[in-house]
């Protein structure tokens, strides 16, 4: 089954970037902060590799992302605020969201309060779904939009980065350059392998007892 979603997965983000531009980043950074899936660990690297192209500017991306992130966050959050807990219990396991992760989320944002909204943006796994106990608890909505946006910015800003720098390093090295003719070629192979791990990770947990 994966060996089928994940290629298809993986073209969906190079197609969605390429042909959306910046808003492509605005629509799948939502999705993943929307507790959907879709790995900003692949999605903004591949937009800093556009950026070693010519095709976008850096600050631009991170600031697409970010945005993206506040847009996919507001929408979990809403869904935290209105359905609460046992509606997320209930439906969450459709987008490999297990207690496991609602549970670092809430345990997270009980212990640190509104700011682990901002902390939590900067963390893997928990800021993708740091937005639904914020919800559950009403955080104010200023206060989660502004730490939202802080906190996703910088990651969007470092994984771009990393895109573009392993751009630049590919086009300098005529080693690498005589594997592949195009780069894009191992980028699709990293999309691919990256969201196959993403979600064969969830799926285990998703299959362990008390999950």
């Amino acid at each position: 089954m994966l060996a089928k979603i994940v290629p298809s997965l993986a073209g969906f983000i190079v197609a969605t970037i390429s042909g959306l531009g910046y808003g492509g980043i605005v629509v799948l950074m939502a999705i993943e902060s929307a507790c959907i899936p879709l790995p900003s660990e692949i999605i903004m690297p591949f937009s800093g590799y556009l950026v070693f192209t010519g095709r976008f500017d850096l600050v631009l991306v991170a600031t697409a992302g970010a945005l993206g992130c506040n847009l996919g966050s507001t929408i979990a959050y809403a869904i935290g605020y209105y359905g609460g807990r046992p509606f997320i219990e209930r439906w969450g396991g459709y987008v490999l969201i297990g207690r496991r992760e609602l549970d670092w989320a809430h345990n997270f944002f009980a212990r640190y309060g509104s700011i682990t909204v901002l902390i939590g943006r900067l963390l893997p796994v928990v800021r993708t779904f740091i937005a639904l106990p914020a919800g559950v608890a009403g955080m104010s909505q200023i206060k989660f939009q502004i730490y939202t946006f802080i906190g996703s910015w910088p990651w969007c800003f470092a994984l771009a980065y990393v895109g573009y720098k392993l751009g630049e390093q590919w086009d300098r090295d005529p080693r690498l350059r005589a594997i592949m003719q195009r780069f894009d070629v191992v980028i699709v192979g990293a999309i691919v392998l990256g969201v196959g791990w993403y979600i064969w990770w969830h799926l285990k947990h998703r299959l362990r007892p008390n999950d």
